[in-house]
Parts: C-alpha cells; sequence; structure tokens
C-alpha cells in the first residue's frame, strides 16, 4: 500500500513537472506568436506611395514599351516633318535633354522604392527568424519533456529492479530456511 502511494507521488510530481515545461513554453511562445500575429501596421506617406507606383511602372514592359513608341514616333516625325514643324531637328537635342531629366528623376525614385523594399525584406526575415524561434523552443521543450519521461521510467524502472531483487533476496531466504 506505501509502495502505491509513493508511486502515485511520483506519477503526480512527474505530472507537474511536465505541465511546468508547458506552461513554459506556452509563455516563451506568447511573444513569437502575438509578433507574427499582429505585425505593426505599415503607414505610408504621400511620396512613399508615389514611389513605389512610380517603381512599378517604370520597371514594367507597358513603360518600356511606351517609351519606346514616343521615342519612335518623335524620331520619325523630327526626321520627316518638314524643317518649319519639327521642333527638335537632328541630332535630337531637347529629346537628349529629356531623357537625361527622366532619368534622372526616375532614379532617385526607384531608389526610394528599392529602400523601401529593402525594410519590407527586413521585417520578412525578422518574421522568418521569429518563426525559426518558435520551432526552436518546441524543440527544446520537447527534449525537456523526453529528458524528464526518460529520468522517470529510468527511476521506476530502477524502483521495480529493487523491489524484483528484495522479493528475489526474500524468497531465497525463505528457500534457504525451506532446505535447512
Amino acid at each position: 500500500m506505501q509502495e502505491e502511494d509513493e508511486l502515485s507521488a511520483e506519477s503526480a510530481i512527474h505530472i507537474d513537472r511536465l505541465k511546468a515545461i508547458v506552461e513554459e513554453t506556452i509563455r516563451e511562445e506568447q511573444l513569437i506568436i502575438n509578433n507574427l500575429l499582429h505585425p505593426p501596421a505599415e503607414v505610408l506617406n504621400r511620396g512613399q506611395r508615389v514611389s513605389d507606383k512610380v517603381a512599378r511602372f517604370g520597371g514594367s514592359w507597358k513603360f518600356i514599351i511606351i517609351f519606346g513608341v514616343i521615342l519612335l514616333v518623335w524620331i520619325v516625325f523630327n526626321t520627316l516633318a518638314p524643317n518649319q514643324q519639327n521642333f527638335d531637328p537632328y541630332p535630337f537635342i531637347l529629346m537628349n535633354l529629356v531623357l537625361s531629366c527622366v532619368a534622372a528623376l526616375q532614379a532617385p525614385i526607384i531608389m526610394m522604392s528599392q529602400n523601401r523594399q529593402e525594410e519590407k525584406d527586413r521585417i520578412r526575415s525578422e518574421n522568418d527568424y521569429l518563426i525559426n524561434l518558435k520551432a526552436e523552443l518546441e524543440v527544446r521543450s520537447l527534449h525537456q519533456k523526453m529528458d524528464l519521461l526518460l529520468q522517470e521510467e529510468i527511476k521506476t524502472l530502477y524502483n521495480a529492479q529493487a523491489r524484483q531483487i528484495s522479493m528475489l533476496q526474500e524468497l531465497n531466504g525463505k528457500l534457504d530456511k525451506l532446505t535447512r
């Protein structure tokens, strides 16, 4: 009867240890889960929205085709039009000026958008890190649980073996008394 009480007390202690491990894991993971489920809202000002739109359009085939058509029309018109109507005769100095201005304005706008994309990538990598950290915490918790289970199993086997040895010694003693 006393052995059963000891076993049930050991089982209760064992269960309490497992509960403590689970509660600790839940507390550790709560911050990670909260950050993943509720990322900070991205607040964009007007300039950032414009730079994103310009970069999106400036880096598309639509822009390249439209710009190519405009340049082709510019060159054809200024080459074939009578001298009074062509506003930018060959070597197309005005067109070169317009192209330089477009490039000069478009480059910093695209760089602003790339900086914002870099910030998004940084946030994404932080989220990946948090997910990896969460997985690592879960693996660590599983290791702790397995270690605890193994310790308890070894302890139980050791106690059972000790009881069996004492029972065998008792039986051996009784056999010695009977054989005498």
